[in-house]
């Protein structure tokens, strides 16, 4: 497929549409959800804080009285939240036309979820592969629906150590950790894709980034006076979240995009510009990794993904 333009002004109506944000609060599933909302789509805001997430309800229904928007509890560090949540969605919806595996954790110190994960790749990967598990019923069985999950540009440094993947053995370093989180995001996206290809459902499966976006994301390598020089990359040079999150509002859009895709910034390096389809690293295609990982979120998790 060619990168062909992207506008958003060309959307067609949501109206019927339900779709997922996860950390719909701030950053790029903020951004994504104005965007789906002014199209009329009923937008869950699947977010850690309720008080956030009413406060971001209330910061969009200014600009737009007419949103549809519903704040709804989810941690992803916990999963027996994220169990409750999707228990709770399957009771309300019988249709789920997108999920948007936004939300995410960016080199943070070390610490563990609530069922013992280390947090970068138990937010980022573990928590979002337990939640699309849990409503792919409802995937499955709505038309032409999408799932798209958020990786970045970090991915390329992420290598798998399935020996110590959770750093049970030692070893931590922020950066390391966030970057095999992503890249767990495009094994698992290009694993599902392959599993719904042989199945022949009429679901597609795509990844996006946002380049190098300045959001909330990077809180914890920051600070008012910060000397980090990531951070003042991000703040100089990156694009502001309104722009950030065109990428995987395109993977969740796009006509014309195809189950598979990754999207980022057209930029040099990929760290800005307009969304277009993108390529991922070598490792993010290993397919008996995908599968190793795979086997291992289900055995983690204790959830079986049946696809």
């Amino acid at each position: 497929m060619k990168n062909i333009d992207f506008n958003i002004t060309e959307i067609k109506d949501l109206n019927k549409k339900i779709i997922i944000v996860t950390g719909a609060n701030s950053g790029l599933g903020l951004e994504a959800t104005k965007i789906f909302a002014s199209k009329g789509a009923t937008i869950i805001m699947a977010c850690r804080s309720i008080e956030r997430a009413n406060e971001a309800r209330d910061l969009i229904l200014k600009e737009n009285k007419n949103a549809k928007l519903v704040p709804m509890d989810l941690d992803l560090g916990s999963l027996k939240s994220i169990k409750a949540f999707a228990k709770d969605f399957k009771n309300k919806y019988d249709q789920l036309d997108i999920l948007l595996n936004n939300a995410g954790v960016m080199t943070i110190p070390y610490g563990k979820t609530t069922d013992g994960f280390e947090i970068q790749n138990g937010v980022n990967h573990l928590g979002h592969f337990a939640l699309t598990a849990q409503l792919f019923d409802v995937i499955k069985q709505t038309k032409a629906s999408r799932i798209v999950n958020v990786s970045s540009l970090a991915h390329r440094q992420g290598k798998m150590d399935f020996d110590n993947y959770l750093f049970e053995k030692g070893g931590y370093k922020k950066m390391k950790s966030y970057a095999k989180s992503k890249l767990s995001n495009l094994l698992f996206t290009y694993e599902l894709d392959r599993k719904i290809k042989e199945k022949g459902y009429d679901i597609k499966v795509l990844a996006a980034h946002p380049g190098v976006s300045s959001t909330n994301l990077g809180r914890h390598i920051q600070g008012k006076n910060s000397s980090n020089p990531f951070l003042k990359f991000a703040l100089r040079f990156g694009q502001p979240p309104h722009l950030g999150c065109l990428p995987e509002v395109r993977a969740a859009l796009d006509e014309n995009a195809q189950s598979g895709q990754y999207y980022g910034p057209s930029g040099l390096t990929g760290m800005k510009g307009r969304p277009v389809i993108v390529k991922s690293s070598k490792r993010s295609h290993n397919i008996n990794d995908a599968k190793t990982l795979w086997n291992l979120s289900e055995t983690l998790t204790h959830v079986k993904f049946e696809v």
